[in-house]
Protein backbone atom coordinates (compact mmCIF):
# COMPACT_ATOMS: atom_id res chain seq x y z
CA UNK A 1 0.00 0.00 0.00
CA UNK A 2 1.27 3.85 -1.28
CA UNK A 3 -0.65 6.18 1.04
CA UNK A 4 0.07 10.03 1.84
CA UNK A 5 -1.50 12.42 3.33
CA UNK A 6 -0.62 15.59 1.71
CA UNK A 7 2.26 16.75 -0.36
CA UNK A 8 5.14 14.06 -0.44
CA UNK A 9 8.18 15.36 -1.50
CA UNK A 10 11.85 13.83 -1.43
CA UNK A 11 14.29 16.73 -1.13
CA UNK A 12 18.05 15.39 -2.20
CA UNK A 13 19.80 16.61 0.99
CA UNK A 14 17.55 14.45 3.12
CA UNK A 15 17.15 10.55 3.05
CA UNK A 16 13.94 9.73 2.69
CA UNK A 17 10.38 12.10 0.91
CA UNK A 18 8.78 13.96 4.14
CA UNK A 19 4.84 14.07 3.79
CA UNK A 20 3.77 17.86 4.40
CA UNK A 21 1.42 20.52 4.01
CA UNK A 22 1.07 22.82 0.98
CA UNK A 23 2.58 25.79 2.13
CA UNK A 24 5.18 24.17 3.64
CA UNK A 25 6.05 22.39 0.09
CA UNK A 26 5.66 26.01 -1.47
CA UNK A 27 8.25 27.44 1.16
CA UNK A 28 10.98 24.40 0.80
CA UNK A 29 10.90 24.77 -3.18
CA UNK A 30 11.14 28.46 -2.91
CA UNK A 31 14.56 28.18 -1.94
CA UNK A 32 15.64 26.58 -5.05
CA UNK A 33 16.24 22.98 -3.77
CA UNK A 34 16.98 20.16 -6.42
CA UNK A 35 14.38 17.15 -5.59
CA UNK A 36 15.09 13.52 -5.37
CA UNK A 37 11.70 11.53 -7.30
CA UNK A 38 9.74 10.94 -5.01
CA UNK A 39 8.41 7.23 -6.11
CA UNK A 40 10.10 4.27 -6.89
CA UNK A 41 7.34 2.25 -8.92
CA UNK A 42 7.90 1.45 -12.43
CA UNK A 43 6.98 4.65 -14.60
CA UNK A 44 4.56 3.99 -17.84
CA UNK A 45 4.38 6.40 -20.19
CA UNK A 46 1.13 6.48 -22.87
CA UNK A 47 0.75 7.62 -26.26
CA UNK A 48 -1.95 9.23 -28.37
CA UNK A 49 -4.02 9.68 -25.30
CA UNK A 50 -4.31 13.23 -26.73
CA UNK A 51 -7.47 14.10 -28.89
CA UNK A 52 -5.10 15.85 -30.81
CA UNK A 53 -2.31 14.07 -31.45
CA UNK A 54 -4.58 10.92 -32.65
CA UNK A 55 -6.39 13.75 -35.10
CA UNK A 56 -2.75 14.49 -36.31
CA UNK A 57 -1.91 11.70 -38.01
CA UNK A 58 -4.80 11.91 -40.28
CA UNK A 59 -5.81 9.16 -42.74
CA UNK A 60 -2.25 7.74 -41.85
CA UNK A 61 -3.77 6.24 -39.25
CA UNK A 62 -5.85 3.32 -41.73
CA UNK A 63 -2.39 2.91 -42.86
CA UNK A 64 0.08 0.65 -42.79
CA UNK A 65 1.83 0.16 -39.49
CA UNK A 66 -1.02 1.27 -37.82
CA UNK A 67 -3.81 -0.21 -40.34
CA UNK A 68 -6.51 1.25 -37.72
CA UNK A 69 -6.85 3.69 -34.63
CA UNK A 70 -5.58 2.03 -31.78
CA UNK A 71 -8.16 0.00 -29.44
CA UNK A 72 -6.26 -0.27 -26.41
CA UNK A 73 -3.53 2.66 -24.99
CA UNK A 74 0.03 2.28 -26.17
CA UNK A 75 2.44 1.95 -23.63
CA UNK A 76 5.68 2.57 -23.07
CA UNK A 77 8.40 2.01 -19.74
CA UNK A 78 10.35 5.00 -19.15
CA UNK A 79 13.18 2.58 -17.50
CA UNK A 80 15.31 3.70 -14.35
CA UNK A 81 18.11 5.40 -16.03
CA UNK A 82 15.15 8.43 -17.28
CA UNK A 83 13.86 9.00 -13.73
CA UNK A 84 15.27 12.49 -12.11
CA UNK A 85 13.51 14.94 -10.07
CA UNK A 86 13.27 18.48 -9.60
CA UNK A 87 15.77 20.96 -10.25
CA UNK A 88 18.37 18.70 -12.19
CA UNK A 89 20.01 19.16 -15.62
CA UNK A 90 19.11 17.26 -18.94
CA UNK A 91 22.03 16.79 -21.80
CA UNK A 92 20.48 17.79 -25.44
CA UNK A 93 22.43 15.34 -27.52
CA UNK A 94 23.77 16.02 -30.77
CA UNK A 95 21.49 15.66 -33.79
CA UNK A 96 20.31 12.31 -33.98
CA UNK A 97 20.19 9.98 -36.52
CA UNK A 98 16.07 9.41 -37.66
CA UNK A 99 14.99 12.43 -35.39
CA UNK A 100 12.78 15.47 -36.82
CA UNK A 101 14.58 18.06 -35.19
CA UNK A 102 17.29 19.09 -33.11
CA UNK A 103 16.30 19.38 -29.09
CA UNK A 104 14.58 17.95 -26.63
CA UNK A 105 10.64 18.13 -26.56
CA UNK A 106 9.26 18.73 -23.47
CA UNK A 107 6.02 17.05 -22.39
CA UNK A 108 4.89 17.66 -18.87
CA UNK A 109 2.17 14.78 -18.51
CA UNK A 110 -0.02 13.90 -15.67
CA UNK A 111 1.45 11.21 -13.77
CA UNK A 112 -1.32 8.87 -11.83
CA UNK A 113 0.29 7.18 -8.97
CA UNK A 114 -0.96 3.91 -7.99
CA UNK A 115 -1.69 3.51 -4.35
CA UNK A 116 -2.19 -0.70 -4.27
CA UNK A 117 -2.00 -3.16 -6.50
CA UNK A 118 -4.27 -2.85 -9.63
CA UNK A 119 -5.54 -6.08 -11.79
CA UNK A 120 -8.55 -5.53 -13.78
CA UNK A 121 -9.78 -2.09 -12.24
CA UNK A 122 -14.00 -1.13 -12.89
CA UNK A 123 -13.84 2.78 -13.99
CA UNK A 124 -16.03 2.77 -11.32
CA UNK A 125 -13.75 1.93 -8.77
CA UNK A 126 -10.58 3.47 -9.95
CA UNK A 127 -10.02 6.44 -7.97
CA UNK A 128 -9.74 3.56 -4.89
CA UNK A 129 -6.51 2.81 -6.55
CA UNK A 130 -5.26 5.97 -6.62
CA UNK A 131 -2.90 7.43 -4.13
CA UNK A 132 -2.46 11.10 -6.27
CA UNK A 133 -0.94 12.47 -8.72
CA UNK A 134 2.25 14.38 -9.95
CA UNK A 135 3.96 16.07 -12.63
CA UNK A 136 6.11 14.28 -15.34
CA UNK A 137 8.18 15.78 -17.67
CA UNK A 138 8.20 12.84 -20.34
CA UNK A 139 11.43 14.05 -22.42
CA UNK A 140 11.71 12.79 -26.01
CA UNK A 141 13.48 13.51 -28.72
CA UNK A 142 11.47 14.93 -31.58
CA UNK A 143 10.60 12.21 -33.80
CA UNK A 144 7.62 11.61 -36.40
CA UNK A 145 6.64 7.80 -35.80
CA UNK A 146 4.81 6.76 -33.11
CA UNK A 147 4.79 3.10 -33.84
CA UNK A 148 6.70 0.87 -31.36
CA UNK A 149 8.02 3.82 -29.08
CA UNK A 150 12.03 4.37 -29.72
CA UNK A 151 14.03 3.33 -26.50
CA UNK A 152 16.62 5.63 -28.27
CA UNK A 153 14.62 8.68 -28.49
CA UNK A 154 12.38 8.09 -25.22
CA UNK A 155 14.62 6.34 -22.79
CA UNK A 156 18.04 8.17 -22.68
CA UNK A 157 19.41 9.24 -19.31
CA UNK A 158 17.21 12.18 -17.32
CA UNK A 159 14.20 11.75 -19.85
CA UNK A 160 11.73 11.53 -17.55
CA UNK A 161 11.22 13.91 -14.09
CA UNK A 162 9.01 13.59 -11.83
CA UNK A 163 7.94 15.61 -9.12
CA UNK A 164 8.78 17.71 -7.12
CA UNK A 165 5.78 16.72 -5.24
CA UNK A 166 2.91 13.82 -5.52
CA UNK A 167 -0.29 15.39 -4.47
CA UNK A 168 -2.90 13.46 -2.70
CA UNK A 169 -5.77 12.38 -4.72
CA UNK A 170 -7.93 14.06 -1.93
CA UNK A 171 -6.49 17.40 -3.13
CA UNK A 172 -7.62 16.99 -6.52
CA UNK A 173 -11.48 16.96 -7.31
CA UNK A 174 -11.21 16.49 -10.99
CA UNK A 175 -8.13 15.37 -12.47
CA UNK A 176 -9.69 15.30 -16.30
CA UNK A 177 -10.21 18.98 -16.43
CA UNK A 178 -6.43 20.24 -14.79
CA UNK A 179 -4.50 22.96 -16.79
CA UNK A 180 -1.16 22.36 -17.74
CA UNK A 181 1.67 24.62 -18.65
CA UNK A 182 5.01 24.48 -19.46
CA UNK A 183 7.48 28.03 -19.76
CA UNK A 184 10.62 27.69 -21.55
CA UNK A 185 12.19 31.01 -20.40
CA UNK A 186 11.89 33.65 -23.69
CA UNK A 187 8.72 32.09 -25.30
CA UNK A 188 5.38 32.25 -24.56
CA UNK A 189 3.88 29.71 -22.40
CA UNK A 190 2.93 26.26 -23.75
CA UNK A 191 -1.06 25.67 -22.27
CA UNK A 192 -2.93 22.37 -22.63
CA UNK A 193 -5.47 20.78 -20.49
CA UNK A 194 -6.27 16.85 -19.17
CA UNK A 195 -9.75 17.75 -20.51
CA UNK A 196 -8.52 16.62 -24.24
CA UNK A 197 -7.71 13.29 -23.28
CA UNK A 198 -9.07 10.19 -25.21
CA UNK A 199 -9.25 7.89 -22.11
CA UNK A 200 -9.60 9.63 -18.58
CA UNK A 201 -7.89 8.67 -15.86
CA UNK A 202 -10.88 6.06 -14.76
CA UNK A 203 -10.76 4.56 -18.28
CA UNK A 204 -7.21 4.53 -18.97
CA UNK A 205 -6.60 2.67 -15.47
CA UNK A 206 -9.45 0.18 -16.01
CA UNK A 207 -8.26 -0.04 -19.88
CA UNK A 208 -4.48 -0.49 -18.58
CA UNK A 209 -5.34 -2.95 -15.70
CA UNK A 210 -7.27 -5.34 -17.70
CA UNK A 211 -4.12 -6.82 -19.04
CA UNK A 212 -1.61 -5.84 -16.85
CA UNK A 213 -1.06 -5.23 -13.07
CA UNK A 214 -0.12 -1.80 -11.69
CA UNK A 215 1.62 -2.28 -7.88
CA UNK A 216 1.67 -0.01 -5.28
CA UNK A 217 4.23 3.29 -6.23
CA UNK A 218 4.10 2.68 -10.10
CA UNK A 219 3.20 5.72 -12.19
CA UNK A 220 0.96 5.50 -15.06
CA UNK A 221 1.20 9.28 -17.34
CA UNK A 222 -2.27 9.99 -18.63
CA UNK A 223 0.34 11.29 -22.06
CA UNK A 224 1.92 14.50 -23.52
CA UNK A 225 -0.51 17.08 -25.11
CA UNK A 226 0.11 17.34 -28.71
CA UNK A 227 2.55 20.63 -30.06
CA UNK A 228 4.84 20.18 -26.94
CA UNK A 229 7.37 22.49 -27.01
CA UNK A 230 10.99 21.69 -27.65
CA UNK A 231 14.21 22.58 -25.67
CA UNK A 232 17.32 23.51 -26.52
CA UNK A 233 21.03 24.19 -24.59
CA UNK A 234 20.65 26.61 -22.16
CA UNK A 235 16.93 26.62 -21.90
CA UNK A 236 15.14 26.33 -18.57
CA UNK A 237 11.71 25.03 -18.47
CA UNK A 238 9.27 25.22 -15.99
CA UNK A 239 5.97 22.64 -15.65
CA UNK A 240 3.09 23.81 -13.96
CA UNK A 241 -0.09 21.53 -13.03
CA UNK A 242 -3.04 23.16 -12.02
CA UNK A 243 -1.51 25.39 -9.05
CA UNK A 244 0.62 22.94 -7.53
CA UNK A 245 4.42 23.39 -7.22
CA UNK A 246 6.05 23.39 -10.56
CA UNK A 247 8.96 20.88 -11.51
CA UNK A 248 12.07 22.66 -12.98
CA UNK A 249 14.52 21.52 -15.23
CA UNK A 250 17.84 23.09 -16.59
CA UNK A 251 18.76 21.80 -20.23
CA UNK A 252 22.65 21.60 -21.14
CA UNK A 253 25.35 20.90 -24.16
CA UNK A 254 26.88 17.40 -24.04
CA UNK A 255 30.01 18.65 -22.74
CA UNK A 256 28.15 20.41 -19.74
CA UNK A 257 28.18 17.72 -17.26
CA UNK A 258 31.40 16.06 -17.94
CA UNK A 259 33.37 15.94 -14.87
CA UNK A 260 30.16 15.13 -13.07
CA UNK A 261 26.37 15.58 -12.71
CA UNK A 262 24.17 18.29 -10.40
Amino acid sequence: MFALADYLLHLESEPLPRDTDAQTAAALLLQRVTCAVPVTGTVYGTLLNDRAALSALGDAVHEAPYKAPPKAPILYVKPRNTLTGHGTCVTVPDNVAGASGPGIEVGASLGIVIGRTATRVAATEAFDYIAGYTIVADLSIPHASVYRPSVRFRARDRFCAIGPAIVAQRHVVDPDDLSITVHIEGRAPFVASTATTVRSVAHLLADVTEFMTLSAGDVLTLGVPFGSPVAHAGDTATMTIADWPSLRLSFVGPDALQGGQS
